[in-house]
């Protein structure tokens, strides 16, 4: 599977918030800090295996990520703000 970005958001750095959050017309979700480096990772072109890789290498320390990944993805398909292949 490989999750892009419904064209309805927009993933952004929001300063004020001091957070990543995706903005839709009606409003912003805030991310948390896993949910905004796994949203940095999705480009339409990087498969869920290949977003899990690149975080289980940038977080070492973390254990095995790719419950959160997948469960976090999977979350993000149901509230569309991601769709896939």
């Amino acid at each position: 599977m490989t999750p892009s970005l419904n064209p309805m958001f927009r993933f952004q750095w929001e300063k004020a918030q001091d957070c990543f959050v995706l903005l839709f017309p009606e409003g912003m979700v805030k991310l948390n800090g896993g949910a905004g480096e796994i949203m940095q990772l999705i480009d339409g072109k990087q498969n869920v295996q290949k977003i899990t890789d690149t975080l289980n290498n940038k977080f070492p320390d973390a254990g095995d990520l790719a419950p959160d990944v997948h469960e976090f993805i999977n979350t993000a398909i149901e509230k569309k703000w991601l769709y896939h292949d």
